[in-house]
C-alpha cells in the first residue's frame, strides 16, 4: 500500500511539471504570448504584491463525493488525502494569533472530513474570525445520511455556505458534473432554505457559483444572477443571495479538456485578450492564503495545484509569520490570466 501511495504521489508530481511546462511553453504556433508579468509592466500597472491578509482559504482533503469534469482540484471518492489533525490545530493556532477575518473551507466536498463539524466548532469557540465559508457541492447534503443534518449545523455556527451549481437547468449540470447532480442539488437547496438560507430579512447566507462548461468566460456576473433567481424561484420556490461566476483555468482537469478538444491555444488567446488591468489591481492572491490539506502555503488555490508554494522561508502553516507573508512575492504564471479576463475573478465571484 504504501508503495501504491508513493507512485500515486510521483505520478500527480509529474502532472504538475508536466501542467508548468505547457503553460510556460504556451503550445502556440504563431508565436508566443506574453508572460502575465510583461502585460502587469506593459499596462504600467503597479506589481502584484500582497496587501492585508484577511482571508484564510482551507483545503481540508481532495476525497469527495463528485467527479467534476473541470475541477481544478482533480478530486473524486477514490483521492484519500485528508488534513491530519495536528495540522488541523496548527491553522487553529494561526486564526487564534492573528486577526484573519475570514476562513473559507474547501476540498473536494471539505464536509467529508471526519473532523470537519469539529474543526468548525473550535473555529467558533476559540477565535474571534468573523466569517467561516464552507464550499459545498450540495450533493454531499444528501449523499448520505450522516450527512443530511448539515444545514441544521450551519445555521447554528453561523456558516457563509457557498454552493457550486454549474446551470439551473437539469441537463447543463449533469453533461458537467454527472448524472442525478441536478436533481440532488435540487434537495439540498430546499433543505437550506428550510432552515433559513438565502431568505430575505435572514442573516443566513446562501450564495451560489457558476463556471463555464466550455473554453469561453462566463457571461456577466448579475445578469447569470438574475436568470439564475427568477428559473430557481418559479421552477422550485428555491432563493438564495448571490451568484458568483468563476472563470475556468488552463490547470488540471480543464487544462487536459483544453488539449484534447484542442482548444488550448483559443482559449488562452481568448484570455489574454480579454485582460482587464481594473480585475489585475484586485486579484485574491492579494489578500488570501491558500493552505494544503498537507499544511503547506500558497498565494491561492491554483498555485496549491501547481505546488508553488509561497515564496518565503515559512511555507508551512506550523511556520506561520505573518509579517515575513506580507513581503513575500507572488508566484505568476500564464493561468493567472484566467483571474484577470473579462469581469475578472475570484472564489467570491468577478471583481472588477
Amino acid at each position: 500500500m504504501a508503495t501504491k501511495s508513493l507512485k500515486a504521489r510521483q505520478n500527480a508530481l509529474s502532472n504538475t511539471q508536466r501542467q508548468l511546462d505547457i503553460l510556460s511553453s504556451g503550445l502556440f504556433q504563431d508565436g508566443t504570448l506574453p508572460t502575465f508579468e510583461e502585460k502587469i509592466k506593459a499596462h504600467q500597472l503597479d506589481a502584484i504584491l500582497p496587501k492585508t491578509l484577511q482571508i484564510l482559504q482551507i483545503n481540508l482533503g481532495y476525497m469527495c463525493n463528485q467527479v467534476c469534469a473541470h475541477c481544478h482540484v482533480d478530486a473524486g471518492p477514490d483521492r484519500k488525502e485528508m488534513m491530519l489533525d495536528q495540522t488541523l490545530e496548527d491553522c487553529l493556532s494561526v486564526m487564534r494569533n492573528n486577526s484573519i477575518e475570514t476562513v473559507d473551507l474547501t476540498g473536494g466536498a471539505p464536509e467529508m472530513h471526519p473532523k470537519f463539524r469539529w474543526f468548525v466548532e473550535q473555529i467558533r469557540a476559540q477565535t474571534t474570525v468573523k466569517e467561516i465559508i464552507v464550499r459545498s457541492n450540495l450533493t454531499i447534503i444528501m449523499a448520505n445520511k450522516k450527512y443530511h443534518d448539515l444545514p441544521i449545523f450551519f445555521a447554528k455556527h453561523k456558516v457563509h455556505v457557498v454552493s457550486s451549481l454549474p446551470f439551473y437547468k437539469r441537463n447543463k449540470t449533469d453533461r458537467q458534473r454527472g448524472s442525478g447532480v441536478f436533481d440532488q442539488s435540487i434537495k439540498a437547496l430546499l433543505k437550506l432554505n428550510e432552515v433559513g438560507y438565502g431568505k430575505v430579512h435572514s442573516s443566513l447566507e446562501l450564495d451560489l457559483v457558476y463556471n463555464p462548461a466550455g473554453a469561453f468566460l462566463p457571461g456577466d456576473q448579475q445578469s447569470l444572477e438574475n436568470d439564475f433567481k427568477i428559473a430557481l424561484k418559479e421552477d422550485f420556490d428555491i432563493d438564495f443571495n448571490q451568484l458568483f461566476t468563476i472563470t475556468n483555468l488552463p490547470i488540471s482537469r480543464f487544462l487536459d479538456y483544453l488539449i484534447v478538444s484542442e482548444n488550448y491555444e483559443e482559449y488562452m488567446h481568448t484570455l489574454v485578450d480579454a485582460f482587464n488591468p481594473l480585475a489585475a489591481e484586485n486579484v485574491m492572491c492579494t489578500n488570501t492564503l491558500s493552505v494544503s490539506w498537507e499544511g503547506y502555503l500558497y498565494d491561492c488555490d491554483f498555485n496549491q495545484m501547481l505546488e508553488l508554494k509561497v515564496d518565503s522561508d515559512h511555507q508551512h502553516i506550523r511556520d506561520f509569520n505573518l509579517n515575513a507573508l506580507e513581503k513575500r512575492k507572488i508566484h505568476l504564471s500564464q493561468h493567472c490570466y484566467g483571474c484577470t479576463a473579462g469581469a475578472g475573478s475570484s472564489c467570491q465571484g468577478s471583481i472588477a
